[in-house]
């Protein structure tokens, strides 16, 4: 072992540990007594204790740019394997310690080459790949820069049509990776991407614009939906808000105006109008808690209506 603490000790690393812990005798006085604790433990009643135990240190990986970054994490953790783990002492709540231990003890019965491989074998077989705003790179959505759109093209080319693109947990095949590209082509169209990149798309599909109804659906039906996000939000202020059938179809009869007037930038549009809509609110929630509010079409109107007809504000704002 000389040899190997000759070699830690010039790299600076620690040195291993060659004192075990002695063997405990356990009586039946601290049998039962562990019993106990492991009772309480199950029911949760220590949760809030605090306990002071001992983890693995997590070694800082290097962040940062340039090519041999990935040979240097590679060159780390291989003098990680070879080196003791270092232990350290944390006071941590009951219910956090027991993340952090099983969170531990599942790391060593993971065998990390057999996931990575695993990994490489699904993304092969069953991989689907989105490429979007592949618009972007059509020779003629601009003037100026279509050489190099083009290039860009030829060099998603191969990946597309299949070859063995090199990642770091190995080399990988794409033949029989689903790729599916999307953009909005309202500068540009399809067919002015370079005809070999065309061929490999050859399922198109074309969507329609958002109408009233959607933007109903999307204010109200999603788990996270706008209106339930902003009640919530008001609700840490004690500000019970309510929205009208009413006041929704105006907010999405507004969205479907603007988005035909001006840019259609889809469900964005209601972000921007959401937030004119409850500027004076949120600002004001604060000062009157325990208050019922209820937004009705009239409060819609007044909030929105003179943004909507002024094209310059609306262009601005809205």
């Amino acid at each position: 072992m000389n040899d190997w603490q000759n070699m830690f000790k010039n790299l600076g690393m620690p040195l291993p540990e060659d004192q075990e812990e002695a063997a405990e005798e356990v009586t039946a006085e601290i049998a039962k007594s562990r019993a106990d604790i492991i009772e309480q433990l199950r029911k949760g009643l220590l949760n809030k204790r605090d306990v002071s135990i001992k983890v693995e240190e997590k070694q800082a990986h290097p962040l940062g740019a340039g090519g041999n970054n990935e040979q240097m994490m590679m060159l780390q953790s291989a003098f990680e394997s070879m080196t003791p783990k270092k232990k350290m002492q944390r006071t941590l709540l009951v219910e956090d310690a027991i993340e952090v231990l099983v969170q531990e003890e599942t790391d060593k019965l993971v065998n990390k080459d057999d996931i990575s491989q695993e990994a490489l074998k699904l993304a092969e077989t069953n991989g689907i790949i989105f490429i979007d705003e592949i618009d972007k790179i059509t020779s003629k959505s601009q003037n100026s820069g279509e050489v190099s759109r083009e290039g860009v093209q030829r060099d998603i080319l191969p990946i597309v049509e299949g070859s063995q693109v090199s990642t770091k947990y190995g080399a990988i095949q794409t033949d029989h990776i689903l790729f599916i590209a999307s953009g909005a082509f309202h500068v540009s169209k399809p067919s002015d991407l370079i005809p070999e990149l065309q061929g490999r798309f050859p399922i198109r599909v074309e969507l329609n614009d958002l109408t009233e109804d959607d933007f109903v659906r999307i204010l109200t039906e999603p788990n996270n939906a706008m209106l339930k996000q902003y009640t919530a939000l008001l609700a840490t202020e004690d500000v019970n808000i309510t929205f009208t059938q009413e006041a929704i179809r105006k907010m999405a009869v507004i969205a479907t105006e603007v988005n035909q007037e001006t840019d259609n930038i889809g469900a964005r549009r209601l972000h921007t109008i959401m937030e004119k809509l409850l500027e004076d609110l949120l600002f004001e929630a604060s000062e009157i808690p325990g208050t019922e509010i209820t937004i009705t079409e009239h409060y819609v109107d007044e909030k929105l209506e003179k943004i909507v007809e002024n094209k310059d504000l609306r262009r601005y704002i809205l």
